[in-house]
């Protein structure tokens, strides 16, 4: 049977497949799996019908745990029902997936396999999340590409409705579920003539109907449950032939030959391996190039994973072998090996089979599993005392179990043309390949391959996009190493070294984004890499897509005219027609307006003749190295982890780290402060700042989401000391003699321009980074040798609180990120005294990336204790650390009050302690209080018990400031149950919702922050529901702090807010309006505070505060601080493409939302309005 073919990921197959036989899909966004239900979720929206003639209904739930209650009950009523979903999402619905599979109902989970978080989160894949789900009773069937995923998730429904057995369908999540291939496609039809139809009117008529009503769901006692428990055997008895059964009926249509084992290689193989997912692919590659040397070696492939039938893996295992590895991709500590080997080892047993069996663990997290792994599993299967277990592709020179790797020879496809393209997160290089490969995979004969590689930083991390293609299919589920092809699509990353061209096969063509002359490049191009580019005829080119992409309009995204570049060098396909295919393409942005589309259209005409020839010069083939070790100062524990770790990282070299460089931090702890190291040096502009018309209002740092421009109080002897290229403003701080100077940290700045939009003056201006190389020195040394000076440097105000040491600095946030310049700011205000619980979500990818924590300390060593538990718990998890140090330091006070009665306690000692209970609830006042009695109990800690404890527990003394990061995701959805309950306590604990209104960092899902109107994903048509206010429902307690701010809209209403909300003495909820870059703002996010005021000016942003603490002054506790609208709301909101994209696809739904959530927005005035008055009265 022929089928279409399409070029799509592992992700978008699953959702293809599974939309045929889902009838209601209960859904919540994790990645990697969020694209499977929005796949789902836009069909919906554009009418597709199922197999049974009707469109899925999506529901998206407030957790995981809520969308499993969804299935169960949509199961329970009659309606196959699907979820798609991964790691702790997956986990989370395991006391559902018990029930679900106790009641014998039909329903497939599609799982792309993730990390579960332990040591630390890691969102990419491997199969530690569905191998904690393999005693629930769901069956589970896996995939090793997105072709079967398309073919066996079919499987997986089929046997899940004739078996009555639920199904986990897995593959890996990133390596497949992101994984880009040319596939073959199901016709529903087919799919539909393949389903049992009388089975599926049976499971109908099981549903809980009140027109034939029974029980489902009881309570049994010791004395039935067990038996009760057994009877469900003959069903999973009789699956692996009902899974068998489908597998033949696939096989027939399509001519391929699933089982639930099979076996590759050659038929006499002595070594095997037995595995499954993505490896799979690895290993048929290197089985391919071992067998054809004459080498007897095999795969066993394991499909369906449970049940396990131990007699038909015995079948598939050639008579001759004698050695197997069985390969896990999940670490189970404590036990006698993992998951797979155990059952390996058992059906053997069972079956009477016998061979030598090892264990590997290997590609934890995505660690890349190249050839070279799979070849050092059949040479440790040679030996004759072969390693009982052991780890692959790591260095673990601890426990020494890895098994080393030699270099591998090419094993792909042969004529495979592989390309690798280094960009910069944000800047549409991944979108642009995306667009690529497909446009090479449904325009031409050649089979496409395509896999992105991201650091775990937000916009302005690294990405490496690895695409193949060739006449031939394409396995080689791993890295490129050695292209045809490499683009460098960020100038910085030759400066920095990064081993880019030394990926490109002698001949291959190295492709530089740059502004550079080639007198330029000669200068900044490293030795290593003029070497191999003369030794190797390197193919050497330039493009200025960045002059380019800015003249065109575009600002910094030069993705169209580097991709167009590409077309034209490449010459994949004749340079007119893939110059019409990516015309096409960019019709996507339509969504944008019409003027992004005809941007892009003109950088794809550019991009296409724009590139440069470099001629080599014959000396680089001699070039020699510069030797400079850079020698960093700072604590020495920090240093030394930013020398092991960090560097290596940051150099994409972290695959090389052994296991003794994290020795030291087995339990995920890590120092602060050391981002301060990286200077990445990734903006191609930077701001300028002219001393001579500055205002010294500071408003640039106070928005600076990086914290990279800084004012400074200098005094005399500082100004001396200081560089000489140091800029200086003609007049002194005010009412001061100390000198002023803005400093510009140019290798740190990511570019956004968002102080140049707020500064009064117009006294920055953006110009280009090498222009302010020397700018460096001076940001250097102030940071480093001007103190803080008193008077100047404090948090009464805007312009005073941007003298004090920011300690969050330098993050892996977007460009222009609201969310870092409120973070930002709070420790600038308490962070000497913080502890921070982060939600998972954006605020904990740019606040706890491994070895390179942006929060840092003060010249004291203080600074935020940071800490990520879940997603979920993150409210419970701030609350457990309040209560953990308050009931020490309730402890240590209990003593100094002791002390404070003690007859032998010296005057100064007891006046020391009594000022310290005097201010014991004042986080400000108690830090000097604390000081003074620490310094009288060191006189003293040797003669007195009581002293001796409260000094060696000193760090508990002064008061704490409690605060709990999180985005509205967390606090309005999966959270807001643990937000509710620790605000209901009436504990001293600061809750700080970034309110981007959106799940932000798993790809721009709605949430119940999000408003009427909004399109994201999972509300493809426009959200039709209002936004939660978070806000009244905190208020209505009566005894919670609650503010909303908007930094753009008023700077002194959140310096307020968070002063008050700290110093209120019981819980306090602060929700900020965080513009995102998933709201595509007009302009990009350079306007991120401008569109904060816009917000405001236009009433769809309202600023108020609760203030509890003013009931007791006979004061109104309510406040409104935004005037009533005066700007037009749709105007504003059209100014989104996360509203204006719904005028093109759902004009008339469009505008019936756009009235009512204009007219929500009055209502929303009015009703605050009304709060006002109403507290006033009670007053």
């Amino acid at each position: 049977m022929a089928r279409k073919m399409k070029t799509m990921d592992g992700n978008n197959a699953a959702a293809h497949v599974s939309y045929a036989f889902t009838e209601v899909a209960g859904i919540y966004p994790i990645t990697p799996s969020s694209p499977m239900a929005d796949y789902v979720d836009q069909w919906a929206a554009a009418g597709q019908k199922n197999i049974f003639g009707t469109t899925v209904k999506v529901a998206e739930m407030q957790s995981e745990a809520g969308a499993a209650g969804t299935v169960h009950g949509s199961l329970a009523a009659g309606a196959l029902t699907t979820t798609y979903t991964a790691s702790q999402g997956l986990l989370l619905m395991i006391p559902n997936m018990y029930k679900i599979a106790g009641e014998l109902l039909p329903c497939v989970f599609h799982v792309s396999a993730r990390c579960v978080a332990s040591q630390a989160l890691n969102i990419f894949g491997d199969h530690s999340d569905v191998y904690a789900c393999r005693q629930t009773g769901f069956a589970m069937l896996a995939e090793t590409n997105p072709q079967e995923v398309m073919d066996l998730g079919a499987v997986a429904h089929l046997a899940a409705i004739k078996g009555r057995v639920p199904f986990i369908n897995f593959f890996d999540g990133f390596r497949t579920s992101h994984e880009i291939q040319k596939i073959e496609v199901w016709d529903y039809a087919d799919l539909k003539e393949m389903c049992d139809m009388d089975a599926v009117k049976a499971f109908r008529k099981r549903a809980l109907n009140p027109e034939r009503p029974v029980m489902r769901g009881s309570h049994e006692n010791g004395d039935i449950f067990f038996q009760h428990r057994e009877a469900c055997n003959e069903y999973y008895d009789k699956l692996p032939a009902v899974v068998e059964e489908y597998m033949d009926k696939v096989n027939a249509k399509l001519g391929t030959d699933y089982k639930l084992f099979n076996y590759y290689g050659a038929p006499d193989a002595e070594n095997i391996i037995i595995a499954m997912g993505s490896i799979c692919d690895v290993a048929e590659e290197v089985i391919d190039y071992l067998t054809a040397a004459g080498e007897k070696v095999g795969l066993v492939k394991v499909r369906l994973y449970r049940p396990f039938c131990a007699e038909k893996l015995a079948e598939a295992i050639p008579a001759t072998v004698k050695n197997i590895a069985v390969l896990d991709r999940t670490k189970e500590p404590g036990s006698l090996g993992e998951p797979l080997y155990l059952d390996v080892v058992a059906a053997l047993a069972a079956t009477g089979r016998s061979a030598k069996v090892i264990g590997g663990r290997y590609g934890l997290g995505s660690k890349d599993t190249p050839p070279a792994s799979v070849f050092a599993v059949y040479d440790e299967l040679k030996k004759a005392e072969p390693k009982a277990h052991f780890t692959l592709g790591i260095n673990d020179d601890v426990t020494h179990l890895s098994l080393e790797e030699k270099p591998a020879p090419n094993t792909a496809a042969e004529g495979t043309k592989e390309c690798k393209f280094w960009g910069l997160g944000g800047d549409g290089t991944v979108g642009a390949n995306k667009d690529s490969i497909k446009i090479i995979g449904d325009h031409t004969d050649k089979y496409v391959q395509a896999y992105f590689q991201y650091d775990s930083k937000k916009t302005g991390g690294i990405t490496i996009s690895h695409l193949r293609f060739g006449d031939k299919p394409i396995k080689s589920p791993y890295y490129i190493n050695k292209a045809d092809f490499v683009a460098c699509h960020n100038p910085s990353y030759v400066t920095k070294g990064y081993k880019m061209v030394n990926d490109v096969k002698p001949g291959g063509v190295f492709l530089i984004n740059c502004q550079w002359t080639p007198e330029e490049l000669n200068e900044h191009m490293p030795a290593d890499a003029k070497r191999y580019i003369a030794k190797n005829n390197i193919q050497l080119y330039t493009v200025n897509a960045i002059d380019l992409a800015a003249e065109i309009g575009l600002g910094k995204r030069t993705n169209t005219v580097l991709q167009s570049a590409f077309f034209a060098l490449s010459k994949v396909l004749p340079v007119e027609d893939a110059i019409g295919y990516m015309k096409e393409k960019a019709q996507k942005f339509m969504k944008k307006g019409k003027e992004i589309v005809e941007m892009n259209e003109k950088a794809i005409d550019a991009g296409a003749t724009a590139f440069v020839k470099i001629d080599v010069p014959a000396d680089w083939a001699d070039a020699v190295d510069k030797t400079e070790k850079v020698v960093e100062e700072g604590p020495a524990k920090l240093v030394k982890m930013v020398d092991d770790i960090m560097k290596p990282v940051g150099k994409m070299d972290g695959d090389s780290l052994p296991v003794s460089a994290f020795v030291d931090h087995a339990d995920g702890t890590f120092e602060l402060g050391a981002s301060a190291f990286e200077k990445r040096g990734v903006a191609v502009m930077v701001p300028e700042w002219n001393p001579d018309t500055c205002a010294k209002c500071n408003k640039c740092a106070f928005v600076c989401p990086h914290a990279t421009i800084r004012p400074f109080a200098m005094n005399a002897d500082e100004v001396a000391a200081a560089p000489a290229n140091m800029k200086k403003a003609p007049k002194p701080v005010v009412k001061t003699d100390y000198t002023y100077t803005l400093a510009v940290s140019p290798m740190d700045c990511m570019g956004c321009g968002v102080c140049i939009g707020v500064c009064p003056t117009a006294s920055l201006k953006m110009v280009s980074r090498e222009s302010q190389e020397a700018e460096q020195a001076v940001f250097d040394y102030c940071v480093e040798h001007v103190t803080e000076k008193e008077g100047v440097s404090s948090a009464a105000n805007v312009i005073s609180s941007q003298y004090k040491k920011p300690l969050l600095e330098f993050s892996g946030s977007c460009a222009g990120c609201a969310e870092t310049s409120y973070a930002r700011l709070i420790t600038q205000l308490f962070g000497d005294r913080m502890y921070i619980s982060n939600a998972t979500g954006c605020s904990s990818i740019w606040g706890g990336p491994a070895a390179t924590s942006p929060y840092t300390t003060d010249k004291n060593g203080h600074g935020p204790a940071w800490a990520n538990s879940l997603f979920e718990d993150n409210a419970e998890h701030g609350y457990g650390m309040y209560l953990g140090q308050k009931a020490i330091r309730n402890r240590l006070i209990d003593e100094v009050k002791e002390i404070l009665d003690a007859d032998a306690a010296s005057a100064e000692l007891k006046a020391a302690a009594k000022d310290y209970l005097d201010t014991v609830d004042d986080g400000e006042k108690n830090a000097a209080a604390t000081k003074a009695l620490v310094a009288e109990l060191e006189k003293v800690a040797d003669k007195c018990d009581h002293c001796k404890d409260i000094y060696e527990n000193r760090e508990y003394l002064s008061k704490k400031s409690i605060w709990i990061f999180g985005g509205d995701g967390w606090a309005y959805d999966i959270g807001f149950g643990g937000v509710d309950h620790v605000l209901a306590s009436g504990e001293d604990v600061n809750i700080m919702v970034f309110d981007t209104e959106v799940y932000s960092n798993t790809g721009g899902q709605a949430s119940k922050a999000s408003q009427i109107g909004q399109v994201a994903q999972f509300a493809a048509a426009g959200k039709a529901i209002a936004k939660k206010s978070l806000a009244e429902i905190a208020m209505s307690y009566g005894y919670i702090y609650v503010a909303q701010i908007a930094m753009g809209a008023d700077q002194n209403q959140t310096l307020k807010a968070l002063k008050e909300a700290e110093a209120y003495h019981g819980p306090s909820i602060v929700i900020a309006y965080s513009p995102c870059e998933m709201h595509s703002i007009k302009g990009g996010m350079v306007n991120c505070q401008k569109e904060m005021k816009k917000a405001v000016d236009c009433g769809y942003w309202n600023m108020f505060r609760f203030n509890p603490a003013l009931k007791a002054e006979g004061k109104n506790p309510f406040t409104i601080d935004s005037k009533p609208a005066t700007a037009d709301y749709k105007e504003f909101i059209l100014g989104e493409a996360r509203y204006s994209s719904l005028t093109r696809s759902f004009p008339e739904r469009a505008k019936e939302l756009f009235d009512k959530a204009e007219q929500n927005a009055k209502a929303a005035r009015t009703h605050l309005e009304k709060l006002e008055q109403l507290y006033s009265e009670e007053k």
